[in-house]
């Protein structure tokens, strides 16, 4: 048996944004978003391009869109290459999600809560070292929670669930497990066909079960991240190539400013002034490098303040 990579935009709306798909993402969502307690016990899926585009509003893209029985939106993303702005992007979504349904003469009372719901494949919030961040609204200095609990992101990182099949103890553990390992597997795992949902998750990621467009969407969705990933580790590469170059150029020049700095003092005979000192650290290399080869004829500080008036800006 073979499992197409739930982690696809296609495949994941194919799992947890049709119309058969209700009580896999009520399942979901309890797991994610309220650790396992059966909070939601029902919902309508909504499909994120059908809402009724605002000229005024940038467009962007959503996996699956659900809307909660007590009236509660849940945006879901799947994001797996760490693209640039993302985290504006989530704040993006996450308001426009809540402001969009407001229709002209509307009281501000009829706004309706919005949970974000990010399913990452990179490390995003780097000093957090839990799979699961759940955000809101908090006071700076008191973490007192804003009185309207309108607004959460929660952000689900996948690279940070290290778990195996046989540490898995929480539905919150077999849902990421199988978010993060469907295509590597060749049969529904023993503990996972307990939970109905998750069996039913696994009935319709089954390859057998897709036609062959359904096939070749998948592949061309996999081919697409593969390049975008690779666009993004050369970018990074690029970058930290660059880091390093410029890493050895500022420590070349903080050696030649503090050898300079020994070399005035012992010709001067007094300890440099602190506002020849910052009229040393604002010189380039090249300046720093002609102030060395001046420095032999100096005898005491106003030759040198002499040539940093001749050579500093």
């Amino acid at each position: 048996m073979k499992f197409i990579n739930a982690t696809t935009d296609f495949a994941f709306k194919k799992i947890f944004g049709s119309n058969q798909s209700k009580d896999i993402l009520i399942s979901f969502l309890n797991a994610t978003i309220y650790r396992g307690k059966p909070t939601i016990t029902d919902l309508e899926i909504i499909d994120p391009y059908s809402a009724a585009p605002i000229a005024e509003l940038k467009d962007s893209y959503l996996d699956v869109q659900a809307k909660i029985i007590d009236g509660t939106t849940v945006i879901i993303e799947m994001q797996l290459v760490n693209v640039r702005a993302f985290q504006n992007r989530v704040l993006y979504n996450t308001t426009k999600a809540y402001s969009r349904p407001l229709k002209s003469g509307q009281a501000y009372s009829d706004l309706k809560p919005v949970i974000a719901l990010n399913l990452v494949g990179f490390n995003f919030i780097k000093k957090h070292q839990e799979v699961i961040s759940h955000f809101v609204f908090k006071e700076k200095d008191s973490n007192l929670e804003y009185p309207q609990d309108h607004l959460q992101m929660i952000f689900v990182e996948l690279p940070k669930f290290k778990k195996t099949l046989e540490e898995l103890e929480t539905i919150t553990d077999k849902w990421i497990y199988f978010l993060k390992n469907s295509s590597f597997l060749e049969a529904v795992p023993e503990t996972m066909e307990a939970v109905p949902e998750i069996q039913k998750a696994f009935e319709i990621a089954n390859a057998a079960n897709l036609s062959s467009q359904e096939l070749a969407a998948q592949e061309n969705r996999e081919k697409f991240i593969r390049d975008q990933q690779g666009a993004v580790d050369f970018g990074r590469d690029q970058g930290m190539q660059q880091g390093l170059e410029q890493g050895k150029q500022q420590g070349k020049l903080e050696g030649q400013l503090a050898l300079l700095q020994r070399q005035l003092e012992r010709r001067t005979g007094a300890e440099l002034p602190e506002g020849i000192k910052t009229r040393l650290e604002s010189l380039d290399l090249e300046k720093l490098e002609d102030l060395g080869d001046a420095l032999l004829d100096f005898n005491n500080l106003e030759d040198l303040n002499s040539w940093l008036a001749d050579n500093s800006g």
